[in-house]
């Protein structure tokens, strides 16, 4: 039991997203439209992410080639 009814750091980072979230001002966009923008930017950080590997690979398989030359 808690003698303080305090929130922990994250609790009140999640309440204050969700605060955030929750704001309808004219001209804002839906929530429908939030959700899809979130997805859509966690689609290209992925690709990012993919295509920085990639490149990694090569420059890796690159190296080791010209190592054994």
């Amino acid at each position: 039991m808690r003698l303080f009814k305090r929130k922990s750091r994250r609790q009140r980072l999640l309440e204050t997203v969700k605060d955030s979230l929750r704001i309808r001002l004219p001209g804002r966009p839906s929530d429908k439209t939030v959700k899809i923008g979130a997805i859509a930017a966690g689609g290209l950080t992925g690709l990012t992410a993919g295509s920085a590997g990639i490149s990694s690979l090569r420059r890796r398989i690159e190296g080791e080639e010209e190592d054994d030359s």
